[in-house]
């Protein structure tokens, strides 16, 4: 039996590669001899003067299609060897359609190209050169063209099983269809006095009953003996062949040391911007906000598949843990999956941290000096500033950048003993007069409304992380910094910009309790300077916003039951004595609580009211801690303030926030409207 590089799992070999690049000279070659070293001749076919490439490409499809098929009835092959390409209806058609216009267009197709450039086609290597352009277009876009991949996709098709057809029967009748094919390309060529030397001659006459006879052999075999969706069902025997090898190829790659990468090359590689690089964090969500190495992704380890599967230029792959049995065993999965360039971190997190991130004044033995510096350049990378080792005591303990240290709410004493530090951000979030006259020093100023925007045609919504990620970059934020929130005497501004943050997975941030009007009330520092700012580049990939829902979701509950709505506008509004949105009233079921009354205001500033007053006041509406929570304003922006509330300061866990909001909810004329005021608190 034949054995393929395909089945035995090693199409990625050098031998593969030698193979394939051995048939793509000759075929090459042979492409040029044919003509198709000239687009004039190739873009011949679109005006019936020259059909040799509906010649040449049955003539392919002929040769494969029955000499595949005499291997496979002959027992010299098996299914379970080949490769069978999926159906993908949306993919293929669009595809074909791009090709085609190409193809009209330039009178090459990527092959051709390549021989027309080998033959010094100038017009060849400007084709190239813009599929090339076109290659790095689609990267880019990727993400917008991601579901086309799956769209229509219908697993292994083959057309005449489609067609309730026998192989040999399809066979033979896609043979008589090429016959006529050839002779029609023949009499148009004689037509056009461009060619048709071979029209009605002993040749043509003599070749097409040949291949006729040779398609019509395949019907002396059995049906079952050429049965190509046997591949979805290989033998015993070259299953466990094919599956021994791949276990082989594993044990090579861990005796050659081939399956892990050591602490000190993963961060200079990071640091020096590996192109295709992909770190992977396994570890459970609360684990990695804490703190995980700069530039990984969160990715839950039954999603590893799919996630390796999206990614379109992927290179090297590296997952990590705490330890390094976790990522092992998924490597190994991984591996028997198809995924190649796998490798795990070695020890783990801890081990990185032990390597690369723990000062040389720490370590129990002397450090080289080159290694030392090594050691603070790691340190300035991972944790954007060598200033995070500072010791100045925060609360009465170290700061730690392996773990969440703010509270979710900071004092004025606390903030005035941290300025200076290099690695602590300060958002000031008042109109932009108020922060020119005066503001804390080092704060940069921000726009809330420059977080929101118009998002699937629902206007203030909180923009997409990607769109976020570059806001934070402009600011010279980093995914380690320790930001803090300034507002004025408007909390929600400072919770919706926590919004931002919570949605890029920046856990560690704070809203400064009172403001600055509290920090300017106490005759602490301030001035007016413009603070210098480094663009940083902030990674998108870190975020996982499983807090924002639509009105889909909330609909579902309105139905069914199963969760609190909150609606915290102002209860004229909630009632519909008030309306600016297109309807008046409120989602049916809605409890009302104004976000006005978690806030307690003085003559000097605002601030939120004591946890002991607003848990109190939040058990009188929502029935246990466990219940589902959902909190809506108008635009999301006030409701901002209700889920920090209840999500970071009373610490319910359910806690779901709908952007959109009435705004949404009222300019559907689908979504059921209540007047009635019975449930306002």
């Amino acid at each position: 039996m034949i054995e393929t590089f395909f089945g035995s799992g090693t199409i990625g070999s050098p031998q593969a590669f030698v193979a394939a690049l051995v048939i793509g000279l000759f075929f090459g070659f042979a492409l040029e001899r044919a003509g198709f070293g000239s687009s004039r001749r190739l873009a011949g076919i679109f005006y019936f003067r020259d059909m040799a490439v509906l010649k040449v490409m049955f003539t392919a499809l002929i040769t494969a299609m029955l000499g595949l098929s005499y291997l496979i009835a002959l027992g010299w092959i098996e299914p379970s060897q080949l490769y069978f390409m999926p159906t993908v209806y949306g993919a293929q058609v669009v595809g074909g359609l791009l090709f085609g216009v190409g193809f009209v267009m330039s009178g090459w197709c990527p092959g051709t190209g390549a021989v027309g450039l080998a033959s010094g086609k100038l017009d060849a290597l400007l084709f190239l050169l813009g599929a090339v352009l076109g290659s790095v277009l689609f990267n880019e876009l990727f993400p917008l063209v991601k579901s086309l991949y799956s769209w229509g996709e219908s697993g292994v098709r083959f057309v005449y099983n489609a067609l309730g057809m026998s192989l040999a029967a399809f066979a033979f009748l896609f043979t008589l269809m090429a016959v006529g094919c050839f002779w029609g390309a023949e009499y148009i060529e004689k037509k056009k006095s461009t060619g048709g030397a071979c029209f009605n001659t002993p040749f043509l006459k003599a070749f097409s009953l040949a291949l006729l006879i040779f398609a019509g052999g395949l019907f002396i075999f059995p049906t079952s003996q050429l049965d190509l969706a046997s591949e979805g069902r290989p033998s015993p025997r070259s299953r466990a062949a094919a599956v021994a090898e791949m276990e082989k190829g594993l044990l090579q790659l861990v005796q050659e040391a081939g399956d892990h990468m050591e602490p000190a090359e993963l961060a200079d590689r990071l640091m020096n911007g590996e192109p295709g690089l992909v770190v992977v964090d396994i570890r459970t969500p609360d684990e990695y906000n804490r703190f995980h190495i700069r530039g990984a992704v969160n990715v839950p380890i039954t999603q590893l598949d799919e996630y390796l599967r999206s990614l379109p230029d992927r290179g090297i792959t590296v997952l990590y843990s705490n330890g390094m049995t976790h990522p092992a065993q998924a490597r190994d999965a991984l591996f028997r999956m198809g995924h190649q360039n796998l490798y795990i971190l070695t020890d783990g997190l801890t081990g990185f941290m032990e390597t690369c991130l723990k000062p040389a004044s720490l370590r129990t033995e002397p450090v080289p000096e080159d290694f030392a510096r090594k050691i603070r350049a790691w340190r300035n990378f991972f944790y954007a500033s060598a200033a995070r080792e500072s010791t100045v005591p925060a609360q009465g303990g170290v700061i730690s950048p392996f773990e969440r240290t703010l509270p979710w709410l900071v004092e004025t004493d606390w903030l005035s003993g941290q300025l200076g530090r290099e690695d602590l951000k300060i958002l000031d979030v008042r109109s932009q007069p108020e922060y020119n006259s005066s503001h804390i020093p080092g704060a940069i100023y921000v726009s809330v409304e420059s977080f929101r925007g118009v998002v699937r045609g629902v206007p203030s919504m909180l923009l997409p992380s990607e769109m976020l990620a570059l806001h934070l970059s402009q600011m010279g934020i980093h995914p380690q910094d320790r930001v803090i929130i300034v507002p004025g005497d408007k909390i929600q501004d400072a919770t919706l910009v926590g919004m931002a943050f919570q949605r890029l997975g920046h856990q560690n941030y704070a809203v400064l309790n009172g403001g600055f009007d509290k920090w300017a009330s106490e005759n602490r520092p301030v001035d007016a300077a413009l603070p210098p700012i480094v663009e940083s580049r902030y990674p998108v990939g870190n975020g996982v916003d499983d807090f924002t829902v639509d009105y889909l979701k909330v609909h579902d509950f309105v139905k069914n039951g199963g969760a609190v709505i909150l609606d915290v506008r102002p209860a004229d509004y909630y009632a519909g004595k008030k309306s600016d949105e297109a309807r008046a009233g409120h989602i049916p079921g809605a409890i009302n609580r104004p976000f006005s009354e978690d806030v307690l205001k003085t003559d000097k500033y605002s601030r939120l009211k004591s946890r002991e007053e607003l848990a109190t006041a939040y058990a009188s509406l929502i029935p246990s801690r466990d219940s589902t929570v959902i909190v809506h304003c108008r635009t999301g922006h006030q409701a901002s303030q209700t889920y920090f509330v209840l999500k970071h300061l009373l610490g319910y866990p359910n806690v779901l926030w709908y952007d959109a909001g009435w705004t949404e909810w009222a300019a559907r004329p689908e979504l059921p409207v209540d007047t009635g005021a019975g449930d306002a608190k």
